[in-house]
């Protein structure tokens, strides 16, 4: 790709809140959709070359973007070919990163294969949830990942195994970056095995009422903060009698406090900000626990004094 054709494909000062689950986010100086891993290893290589910083955006879930926008290039990524290899009782998926886990999982539930289930209703794509090391009901992404297919920065495309991954709760290797020095997750390969269909479609039902009779619908970034050792954000979180909170267009969800909505379908990141940094420093000063995110705050965000509140600074 000559950067004439990366120049006219891109959109300029393109509203990233339609691209959020929480319809949430400022513009990005320049935005490109892809349609495969080939597309994006290009895209990529040639913002390299150019110096243009850059950060890949999956289906949106789990990122506050900010109002002021992203500065540079964001990469959209909708590559999404799976590749089903069935030997016996065992199978072996490979998923590109811009796969939904919620299509992968409905997917692997027609063929018979267990493994994903609990992603069901999970948002969000496969290569974030490499990244974030994404999971529900007991269960996650790393359980059943042979293989990922990752793109360092300036580098060619290479095999990371989980060992070099590195996962833990909510998290990898690959997050301990921040996300314009991120390398990118291509696509991933996972071990899984054959089952009794009925019973898995049984068990996919199961965590799907779960998910609605716990979890509010409606325009949201996912769960705000990771579970501390031994307890549950939300239950922090309510026990500060935060529930129903409101500032501006977002609230803290009256059915679980660990979800902040859009509840007016126009709220502002600052407004979410607010909301965090209040739980934030309500928790931490009744409970003593200092919650740490889930969700990754992206785009250009004001410096802030030591006070407790969460900071995110600069491209984060």
């Amino acid at each position: 790709m000559d950067i004439r054709e990366l120049q006219a494909r891109a959109r300029r000062n393109e509203p990233l809140a339609k691209y959020t689950t929480a319809r949430i986010g400022g513009p990005a100086d320049l935005l490109i959709e892809v349609q495969s891993v080939e597309e994006l290893v290009a895209v990529a290589q040639r913002a390299d070359e150019m110096g243009l910083p850059y950060l890949v955006l999956g289906g949106g879930a789990n990122v506050l973007v900010s109002d002021a926008g992203v500065r540079g290039l964001v990469i959209l990524n909708r590559a999404k070919e799976v590749k089903f290899e069935v030997r016996g009782v065992k199978a072996r998926v490979e998923a590109n990163a811009g796969v939904m886990l919620a299509t992968l999982a409905r997917d692997c539930i027609e063929r018979g294969l267990a493994g994903f289930e609990w992603a069901i209703n999970v948002p969000g794509t496969v290569g974030g949830a490499v990244v974030g090391n994404a999971g529900a009901h007991g269960m996650d992404i790393a359980a059943n990942l042979n293989l990922a297919r990752v793109m360092r920065r300036g580098c060619a495309p290479e095999y990371w195994t989980p060992r070099q991954l590195q996962f833990g709760y909510r998290t990898s290797a690959l997050k301990r970056y921040a996300p314009a020095d991120r390398p990118l997750v291509l696509s991933a390969t996972f071990d899984l095995k054959l089952d009794y269909r009925p019973n898995l479609e049984r068990r996919a039902s199961e965590f799907i009422a779960k998910r609605k009779a716990t979890q509010p619908a409606g325009a949201s970034i996912g769960s705000m903060f990771k579970n501390p050792p031994g307890d549950y954000a939300g239950r922090l979180i309510e026990a500060c009698g935060l529930k129903g909170k409101r500032i501006g267009g977002a609230m803290i969800s009256e059915k679980h406090a660990n979800f902040f909505v859009n509840v007016s379908g126009d709220a502002s990141a600052s407004d979410v900000k607010a909301l965090i940094d209040l739980a934030h420093t309500e928790v931490l000063k009744r409970f003593g626990v200092d919650l740490e995110l889930e969700i990754e705050l992206l785009g250009e965000w004001p410096a802030e004094a030591p006070d407790g509140r969460l900071r995110a600074g600069g491209m984060t």
